[in-house]
């Protein structure tokens, strides 16, 4: 997705934008790794599922519904059918030979009927090909009258009478019927009527065909003569003719290649084989404006865009579209240049244009693979099935980096003097009759509308008259208050978000020493009374606005005023460590943590503990003394203490123990009346079999030492291997022995 066109109205290409003729299976392959590096393919925005050809597309139709894409192509012949809520291909399916033009003959795509270039036309529904016929001649276009439930298929070549004819394919009687006689001026385009051969090379043909369905239901016919012919469907009688402009001497007349009729019916567009649209009032043959294209080119197709609905168009009027092989054109109803233009990747001939209806979506058939799609979002917003496009222009036009985005430098322009709506609110203001009566005013966007400021302010004074006397009560209220912040306070306000009274007290030093320099100064001058000094900074507005001047303009400490993050809890255990003369509310006490030194004792009795307890799992422990039934030792208790206490020691000591009478009997006393069975055990000298009982008795260590003995192991300065509770700091097991 990328901008087209960076005009006043901007287009954007959704799909096209990297369409090029086929290229061999090899190329293709290189091509896409390739294309892996390549940002602008890795951001593409693929509108619809395989919305190609293999070589290139003929003709491209929406369904009235809006949910169905019909589109023909080649090579092979084919058609391709997209479902566009889903936004991918429903079905594919090859044709004989390729299809010229085809229409959908209901609301959907189950009836279309197609004029293939080999004289024939096939009726299809969903299942395939339904029915076939053959026409006399080729056939130029293909138009469906729904009042008479005719197909009219303008051909080229005359009739035995010499006239052009314009078949008629009657679809509820299931015939041919008799064909529209047009003065097409013969084989050599110099005699008109009768005596004109049928086959010869310059004959005259029936280029185009157009119907004013939502008027009077004429048919207009447009020749090789230039000349239009306006027939009667109820009367089968030519009604009038318009006459063909003037000519080049060199080049002839021009020839009508495209026409369209307005809603209304009085008006009608016809665009010439040069290049020239022109657009005329069936009520006088002068025309009423002229257009030209530019290139010279032939106009394939002319439409009106006229919206069923309001949408975000500039100007309420409806445009007239027109396209050639190489632009699209879009004009206004009184303006000679146009409005915008639409062109494809260079290179790309186009062959069909469709407009979505009620919307700024352009489908195009065209020469090479991929078909094109523009939206342009002043004709409309994007169609419903693709309603995501309106949030990415968006975002490309606010992006000011974006090299694709639209009017980069006026970002903010466009919803600047506009007021957004909902449809309960214009009922509020009793302005919903806007909707019918002047929709060019309202601007529908997503659930609501767009309505200028200035229409708005007077429609809400209409509707509610008080608000003016709430606006002036509101002016006079802000006036009064900055009046007020120009007078002199008496105090100082800290305007900080957070850590207020840390402001406060930082204030405070901050103008006490402000005062003592001015003390100081005036002490140098010859004495003064320091209580009649005024603020340092002059009065206290000014004072207060200087506040910043200190630490709390400090921009490295900023974030401490203002973000919450650094908010001091001065209810916490840390803050009141460290001020201690600070009084603050009550709070519920927190659990204290242990001391250095109640963590050293806890973590020695825990290791004399699990010393004991490595040598029986089954042993019972001696219970941790207790001090006033807790079994830590507090900071106090631990300073009063003379010494620290000496560890008992822990010998191990075996007996027999006779199991205690309870009142169930145990396993042993069941078993007591079994025959023991004598079991001589080899590896105890005793000859004890059974269970053994090991108990743990606390014994003292003896304060006094012989001397002689510690002596020695001084002067050896080895270790000493006598002391059993001590363990040694080396896992070497044979040092010492």
């Amino acid at each position: 997705m990328k901008l087209s066109n960076q005009s006043a109205v901007p287009v954007y290409t959704i799909a096209g934008s990297n369409t090029s003729r086929p290229l061999p299976d090899w190329l293709v392959r290189k091509r896409k790794r390739s294309l892996k590096n390549d940002p602008e393919f890795a951001n593409r925005v693929e509108l619809l599922q395989d919305f190609e050809f293999e070589e290139a597309s003929s003709c491209v139709r929406v369904s009235e519904d809006g949910d169905w894409v019909m589109s023909t192509g080649t090579y092979k012949p084919q058609i391709h059918t997209h479902y566009l809520p889903h936004l991918s291909l429903s079905f594919a399916r090859h044709t004989d030979t390729l299809n010229d033009t085809f229409v959908l003959l209901g609301s959907d795509y189950t009836k279309s009927l197609h004029l293939q270039t080999n004289r024939y036309l096939e009726f299809h529904n969903p299942g395939g090909c339904h029915y076939a016929t053959r026409i006399p001649r080729y056939g130029r276009g293909l138009v469906y009258d729904r009042q008479s439930a005719e197909a009219l298929v303008p051909a080229v070549g005359v009739n035995a009478e010499g006239n052009g004819e314009v078949f008629r394919l009657n679809l509820e009687v299931g015939q041919f019927m008799k064909g529209y006689e047009v003065d097409v001026g013969g084989d050599d385009f110099t005699s008109s009527g009768g005596g004109a051969l049928q086959g010869g090379i310059n004959a005259g043909s029936v280029n185009a065909a157009a119907i004013a369905e939502e008027s009077h239901n004429l048919l207009a016919f447009g020749t090789s003569l230039g000349t239009v012919e306006f027939w009667d469907s109820r009367s089968k009688s030519r009604v009038g003719i318009l006459s063909a402009p003037p000519g080049n001497a060199f080049e002839g007349r021009p020839e009508i290649t495209a026409l369209q009729f307005h809603r209304s019916g009085l008006e009608l567009a016809a665009g010439y084989s040069t290049g020239q649209i022109q657009l005329y009032d069936l009520r006088s043959p002068v025309p009423l404006q002229k257009r030209d294209q530019g290139y010279g080119y032939p106009i394939q197709n002319l439409i009106y865009l006229n919206p069923g609905i309001a949408t975000r168009a500039q100007s309420s009027g409806p445009k007239l579209l027109s396209a050639d092989k190489r632009v699209i054109k879009i004009w206004e109803p009184n303006e000679k240049l146009p409005w915008t233009s639409v062109e494809p990747a260079v290179g790309v001939d186009l062959h069909h244009v469709e407009w979505c209806r009620d919307s700024g979506m352009l489908l195009t058939a065209n020469e090479g693979k991929q078909q094109h799609a523009f939206l342009i979002p002043q004709l409309g917003p994007a169609p419903k099935w693709c309603t995501f496009l309106d949030n990415i222009v968006e975002e490309m036009a606010e992006d000011p980096d974006d090299p694709n985005a639209f009017s980069k430098n006026h970002t903010g322009e466009v919803y600047d003097n506009l007021k957004f709506l909902t449809l309960p609110q214009l009922c509020a203001l009793k302005i919903d009759h806007l909707l019918e009566t002047h929709p060019g005013t309202l601007k529908p966007y997503m659930h609501g509308y767009f309505i200028k400021q200035q229409l708005y302010e007077e429609a809400r004074l209409v509707a509610n008259p008080e608000v003016w006397q709430e606006q002036r009560q509101k002016s006079i209220q802000e006036k009064i208050t900055k009046e007020r912040e120009s007078r002199i306070r008496g105090h100082k306000k800290v305007a900080v978000k957070v850590n207020r009274k840390l402001a406060e007290r930082i204030l405070e030093r901050q103008e006490k020493s402000e005062r003592r320099s001015a003390k100081k100064l005036l002490e140098r001058r010859g004495g003064g009374d320091t209580d009649d000094l005024p603020p340092p900074n002059g009065t206290a507005a000014e004072s207060t606005a200087a506040i910043p001047k200190g630490l709390l303009g400090d921009a490295r400490f900023a974030r401490l005023f203002e973000d919450e993050d650094f908010e001091v809890d001065e209810s916490s255990r840390e803050f009141q460590s460290i001020n201690p003369s600070t009084t603050v509310a009550a709070a519920p006490a927190k659990p204290k943590g242990l001391t250095a030194v109640e963590e050293e004792e806890l973590a020695d009795r825990r290791g004399s503990s699990s010393d004991d307890s490595d040598d029986d799992s089954e042993g019972e422990q001696q219970p941790l003394p207790k001090e006033k039934d807790d079994w830590r030792i507090s900071s106090v208790s631990y300073k009063r203490q003379p010494a620290r206490p000496q560890r008992p020691k822990m010998v191990v000591s075996s007996s027999k123990r006779k199991p205690a009478q309870t009142r169930d009997r145990s396993f042993g006393e069941r078993a007591a009346g079994f025959k023991e069975k004598k079991v001589s055990y080899s590896g105890d000298s005793r000859g004890v079999v059974g269970e053994r009982e090991i108990t743990f008795a606390p014994v003292k260590e003896k304060k006094e030492r012989p001397k002689g003995r510690e002596e020695r192991s001084e002067r050896s300065g080895g270790q000493r291997h006598d002391r059993k509770d001590r363990r040694s700091a080396s896992g070497n097991v044979f040092r010492g022995m």
